[in-house]
């Protein structure tokens, strides 16, 4: 069963926690990740694209010249898509670029993602996290504490403005709840700082 150390904001260690090994002792399926990273990544593509195809472009209704006698080529409308200002010949359409995978999988790879947290001493558990007010310079400071220079995601069990407000303001730290974690986050932030409470919840909704 995996143990981490559990510390509070100023990065001073104040015990330990044992793990539920269903959970954050998974062992790695890199091609599986690889698929819940492409799924998330396509789902939030907006696909808003859109070219006219012959049939949209504005004019070509009349017919540029007569059928015979003109020694040009034939022709029956200026909005060919051989033709300067014509229609897109197989041009993108609107689209959902998102696809299905099964629940399962997408759980064992948030498992995944996690558990090579946890082996790689990227995973931090804290006593708790909140602060009085929104201020930036408590993230800062307590990332100083904590040695973090990178990129971090700050966890906690619920929702709490007042982190969220703290972290939002600085370039790669990020603040979620343990219900809104998922494998993109995860393998963003280089360090993960996760309350105690929100290790718990995230034990119950997804192991």
């Amino acid at each position: 069963m995996p143990t981490v150390a559990v510390y509070n904001i100023a990065g001073e260690k104040t015990g330990d926690m044992e793990l539920n090994e269903d959970f954050f002792g998974v062992e790695m399926n890199a091609g599986l990740l690889h698929q819940a990273v492409v799924l998330q990544q396509a789902s939030m593509r907006l696909g808003t694209h859109s070219t006219k195809t012959r049939g949209l472009v504005r004019g070509g209704g009349r017919k540029p010249w007569r059928q015979k006698g003109t020694g040009r080529a034939r022709s029956g409308s200026t909005r060919s898509p051989i033709w300067v200002g014509g229609g897109t010949v197989f041009g993108p359409h609107p689209r959902k670029y998102g696809f299905n995978m099964p629940r399962k999988q997408r759980r064992l790879a948030l498992k995944c993602a996690l558990s090579d947290k946890v082996k790689n001493g990227d995973f931090l558990v804290l006593e708790s996290l909140d602060f009085d007010a929104p201020k930036t310079k408590q993230v800062v400071k307590m990332m100083g504490d904590f040695k973090i220079e990178n990129k971090a995601l700050l966890i906690t069990e619920e929702y709490k403005e007042n982190v969220e407000l703290s972290a939002r303001n600085i370039q790669g730290v990020k603040a979620i709840t343990a219900e809104g974690i998922n494998v993109l986050d995860i393998l963003y932030h280089g360090k993960l700082l996760v309350t105690k409470d929100a290790v718990k919840r995230m034990e119950e909704v997804f192991a």
